[in-house]
């Protein structure tokens, strides 16, 4: 069975174990894009640096995503 048939068949727990996953993986990137910023030695050029708040979005969808997989993830391996 492929991933997406498994998707389409899921419960909603695994639901909120996919979409948990998929808020980690964009906090990553948020972490990711901040730790370019803080590399610019000027930041008086901010048409390079951005304006987007990557630290607040960050925190954000890390929780957001850790919550959604400590209430997934117990179902989906049995024990509850």
């Amino acid at each position: 069975m492929d991933f997406f048939t498994w998707l389409s068949l899921a419960s909603d727990a695994a639901w909120l174990a996919v979409l948990g996953a998929g808020f980690i993986l964009f906090a990553g990137f948020a972490m990711f894009m901040e730790w370019r910023r803080n590399r610019y030695r000027s930041l008086d050029r901010l048409e390079k640096v951005g304006w987007v708040p990557w630290t607040i979005i960050f925190i954000g969808c890390f929780f957001i995503g850790a919550g959604m997989l400590v209430m997934g993830v117990p179902v989906l391996l049995g024990e509850n």
